[in-house]
């Protein structure tokens, strides 16, 4: 059994310092029902910061996988009425939301991609109502994950299946920096800073397009904008705004691109989990800012059915930059968790660019209703950034950054 105090170390900090809850604030909860156990010591430690009330709602993936079987899909995609008031109100009243993802990976794997499509669909528009208070009210929120045995079970196989379960939490919580005798506050409040100056460096290059070149295949250019900040120096907060770490684990720095100017070919490095189901050995062809060639055997009809979601899901809304030698690639693992997964490498994200959108007319962030990351990183990933004045910087090389 592993440590209750390490458990509650863990939920103090993603009520603490991933949502920083404030005094009479609601929480709103979505946990993998695999963690249910998990929960009420997450919801106790938003309690003692003073939330005023913590409303939790499971996400029941073993029960939409048989819905998925029997009913029809498009009713599987379709978001209920009651599914969305029951968020809308509460952040309409101010609350803040988290996301505590517990991953089964071999769930879906028997599942149709038609069927599997149609779970993602239907997930990903619930999200999208917290998604949407996120950019419009600023409200805080937080992505992280539970441990659970069926997670434990599939990535740890060389470990005793009775030993998994405290195994997983141990790489977790090193993962995010948590150990019995740290401050998770200082510690967090420290990352973020080196990470913003990273990010204020590559600005200060004034970059316009970054070229990505790996042993893969990969051969991509993607274009920026004088708004696509990688640093929090030159951006624009809203006066209502409570930080917070969206992400945790978190080794990103991100920016949205110019909608209209990816060309080339990216392949993946790591796998993509669309409705329970894993992804692997894929990449896309772009044009125009565009995907015009899905390029994979298994998932290919997953991963088509994704860029088409609607007009712009085709489209790049951010590109990430992660050193191949951090602590989540050494750790040797694949998660089959794209939270955990897209901090071990450089990624892009098709679909809905970053924050509210390019303040110029000239220049044009992507929106839509899917916001997928895929990571690309690998160990000889070199990319070249080029300036406003046409000189070529090396930004990465050999996995890392250059500069």
């Amino acid at each position: 059994m592993y440590p209750e105090k390490m458990k509650r170390k863990y939920a103090y900090m993603l009520a603490r310092v991933g949502l920083n809850v404030q005094p009479g604030q609601t929480v709103l909860v979505e946990a993998a029902i695999e963690g249910a156990a998990f929960t009420p010591i997450f919801a106790e430690e938003c309690y003692k910061l003073g939330a005023g009330n913590v409303v939790v709602h499971y996400l029941d993936e073993p029960n939409l996988k048989i819905a998925s079987m029997y009913r029809d899909l498009e009713d599987v995609r379709r978001v209920e009425d009651w599914e969305e008031l029951q968020c809308q109100k509460y952040l309409d009243e101010g609350a803040c939301y988290i996301r505590l993802e517990g991953v089964n990976p071999a769930l879906m794997e028997d599942l149709p991609e038609e069927q599997a499509n149609a779970i993602f669909a239907h997930v990903d528009a619930v999200r999208n109502i917290m998604r949407k208070a996120s950019r419009e009210k600023h409200c805080q929120w937080c992505i992280a994950m539970i441990p659970t045995q069926e997670w434990a079970d599939y990535i740890l196989r060389d470990i005793p299946e009775e030993e998994r379960l405290d195994h997983l939490w141990d790489l977790l919580l090193k993962l995010c920096y948590i150990d019995e005798d740290n401050d998770v506050v200082e510690t967090w409040e420290e990352k973020t800073r080196v990470r913003g100056e990273k990010g204020n460096i590559i600005d200060s290059y004034h970059f316009t397009k970054l070229h990505y070149t790996a042993s893969n295949g990969t051969d991509l250019t993607v274009e920026l904008t004088p708004y696509s900040h990688f640093g929090m120096g030159n951006r624009q907060l809203p006066p209502n705004f409570i930080r917070h770490a969206a992400n945790i684990p978190s080794e990103e720095i991100c920016t949205t691109p110019e909608k209209f100017g990816t060309n080339g070919v990216v392949y993946a490095s790591r796998p993509l989990i669309l409705g329970g189901k894993s992804v692997e050995n894929f990449g896309f062809r772009f044009e125009n800012g565009k995907v015009t060639e899905v390029l994979a055997g298994e998932g290919k009809e997953m991963l088509e059915a994704l860029v088409n979601m609607d007009e712009n899901a085709g489209y790049l809304g951010e590109c990430a930059l992660v050193e191949y030698h951090s602590p989540i690639s050494m750790s040797g693992r694949v998660y089959y968790t794209t939270l955990i997964d897209e901090n071990a490498s450089c990624h892009l994200a098709l679909g809905r660019g970053l924050g509210m959108g390019s303040p110029d007319p000239k220049y044009t962030f992507n929106d839509s209703v899917i916001h997928i990351d895929f990571m690309i990183g690998t160990e000889d990933m070199h990319i070249v950034g080029t300036t406003e004045d046409g000189r070529e910087v090396v930004v990465f090389d050999k996995g890392d950054f250059a500069i």
